[in-house]
């Protein structure tokens, strides 16, 4: 049975990786803040009680990181998804209207929590054939797409992202890793609002279809859900 570890699974996208990957028959280690208050997670964990484990885990609190991985110490996993991510449309979006504080913070979730994520499963993913890691990030973090300027907060945070994987992928491509960046599209969820053209189902079902065919030759890639490569 393949594992894979996902992050930010208590509602949209996240979720939708679980409930996907469970369906297929893998075992899926998903992590959310607050287990206790993840009512659909939770929900979706009693119909696949084999093969979903919910674990508590706050991407910015690097301790709480390094005990998950210690507590995981001896399993492989196959795939990590670094999906948590925050989206701080107000506090961010024009010029003049900047909070720093909102910055700093999505900076720790969306740039820096993924490397932390990946660091501190090394060994864990060292033990897989498939070694990869994937990274949920936006075509708003693309420089050569940005046509519309604003969103200072979340574009620079995914940008920062996007260089980050491209350096991982780089370094750890003598050791066997796959690392990806993948864009999800505009997805009706609770962040991606209800105007969004596309569902968390075929989103995701995307996605999957894009990691599922990742070879060697694509680690550092970015990729639309849909398979395209999106430019930096």
């Amino acid at each position: 049975m393949k594992t894979v570890l996902i992050t930010g699974t208590n509602r949209g996208i996240g979720l939708e990786f679980v409930r996907q990957y469970a369906d297929d028959g893998w075992r899926v280690l998903a992590c959310t803040r607050n287990p206790s208050t993840s009512s659909e997670l939770n929900q979706l964990a009693a119909q696949f009680p084999d093969v979903i484990h919910i674990h508590a885990l706050d991407v910015t609190n690097h301790e709480q990181i390094a005990q998950l991985s210690h507590e995981l110490s001896t399993d492989k996993i196959d795939l990590l998804i670094n999906n948590a991510g925050v989206y701080p449309t107000v506090r961010g979006a024009t010029f003049h209207q900047v909070d720093y504080d909102a910055w700093g913070h999505a900076f720790k979730v969306n740039s820096m929590a993924p490397l932390k994520m990946a660091d501190a499963f090394f060994s864990q993913i060292s033990r897989s054939e498939l070694k990869k890691i994937v990274s949920i990030t936006s075509k708003m973090g693309s420089v050569a797409d940005n046509r519309g300027g604003g969103s200072y907060v979340y574009r620079s945070s995914k940008s920062a992202l996007n260089i980050v994987m491209k350096s991982l992928a780089l370094d750890l491509e003598s050791k066997g890793f796959i690392v990806a960046l993948l864009h999800p599209g505009w997805v009706r969820t609770d962040m991606g609002g209800p105007n969004g053209l596309i569902s968390a189902e075929k989103s995701v079902s995307g996605m999957r279809h894009v990691i599922d065919g990742l070879t060697h030759t694509d680690t550092g890639k970015f990729f639309a859900f849909d398979g395209q490569i999106v430019p930096w």
